[in-house]
């Protein structure tokens, strides 16, 4: 008995590396880190699982690891995922680790005021994550998603995600989708009658203008205010961002006037109004700015080079500050 409950702490080493692969379990040594990855499917049994564990190089004996399992009563609570196990780990804490589905998890960040573009390329070098989605265009994504016909930008709600290793990245992204419509129902309940925006969809899009040309983030309720208070008298928008969004992979870095005139579906200087999608992933704070605009009767803001702005109520104050903080003019 003194054996037994010795071997149970007993840590467990690796033989040589080996791989076990079958339609259960996938295990792994990675060889300098002396790591076993160990995916366990659904439907797999505590007698399949402790052969694999020795199979893949364990130090340890199938048939007692399996009868630990039993004994232990515990060999049902073993539960599906991905893990990893270490050379130092004994029956005990191993049995342990696969009952509470203690998995191996990676994470991948979203920023805020990525594109969806940027989205899917962080998605496509995060480690241990299978590419579902390669090759497929947005639309086709969307699809898979449950929103087909629904334009991808915006929609993703900016945050660290984890997985477990082998998870897929439309899973991620499944989840950053339904992130998103939460926040954006929240936010949306606390809409007053003095805003005028008319969807939950013109509240995304609005928060994601404001995400790019927030420089400072005490500065957000001020810069949403200049908007709001442009669409209730009809002033167009004119915001970089937009246009720069509507040049796509032809913008080169570099704004240029004739940018401004040329005319697409998101040059706010062309068009009245909201652009017809989001820009970017407008994250919580850009959300709460864009339902709860500053008090401020300004119309216009200008960089100061600090990454604050400078608000302005007429175009000749807004003028001079474009002069001062960009142009370098006294007054």
């Amino acid at each position: 008995m003194a054996g037994a409950l010795a071997w149970l702490h007993m840590p467990m080493g690796f033989k040589p590396a080996k791989t076990q692969i079958n339609s259960q379990v996938n295990i792994q040594v990675n060889g300098p880190s002396q790591l076993l990855d160990l995916n366990i499917e659904p439907g797999t049994s505590p007698k399949a699982v402790a052969q694999a564990i020795s199979d893949a190089g364990a130090d340890v004996s199938p048939q007692l690891l399996w009868l630990w399992f039993r004994v232990s009563g515990q060999d049902r609570a073993i539960k599906a995922g991905s893990y990893e196990l270490n050379a130092e780990m004994t029956p005990k804490s191993v049995l342990n680790m696969l009952a509470r589905g203690e998995e191996s998890l990676r994470s991948v960040t979203l920023l805020e005021g990525w594109t969806f573009k940027q989205f899917r390329q962080a998605l496509a070098k995060s480690e241990s994550i299978k590419l579902s989605t390669q090759g497929l265009s947005n639309e086709d994504i969307m699809a898979l998603l449950g929103r087909p016909n629904l334009h991808p930008e915006g929609r993703f709600y900016p945050d660290t995600y984890t997985y477990s290793k082998g998870s897929t990245d439309l899973a991620v992204m499944n989840r950053a989708l339904k992130s998103m419509d939460r926040h954006l129902t929240e936010v949306w309940m606390q809409k007053t009658p003095q805003i005028r925006l008319k969807s939950p969809d013109e509240l995304l899009i609005l928060a994601s203008i404001v995400e790019k040309e927030t420089g400072r983030a005490s500065d957000r309720p001020l810069i949403s205010a200049v908007f709001h208070n442009r669409l209730k008298i009809g002033m167009r928008l004119q915001t970089d961002p937009t246009v720069i969004y509507g040049l796509g992979d032809a913008f080169d870095g570099n704004l240029r006037r004739v940018d401004l005139k040329t005319d697409t579906p998101y040059n706010t200087y062309t068009r009245n109004g909201l652009p017809p999608t989001p820009i970017a992933m407008p994250g919580k704070a850009a959300l709460m700015a864009a339902i709860q605009p500053a008090s401020s009767n300004a119309l216009y803001f200008v960089a100061k080079g600090d990454g604050t702005s400078h608000f302005s109520q007429s175009l000749n104050e807004h003028n001079q500050a474009v002069n001062k903080y960009q142009r370098g003019l006294s007054q």
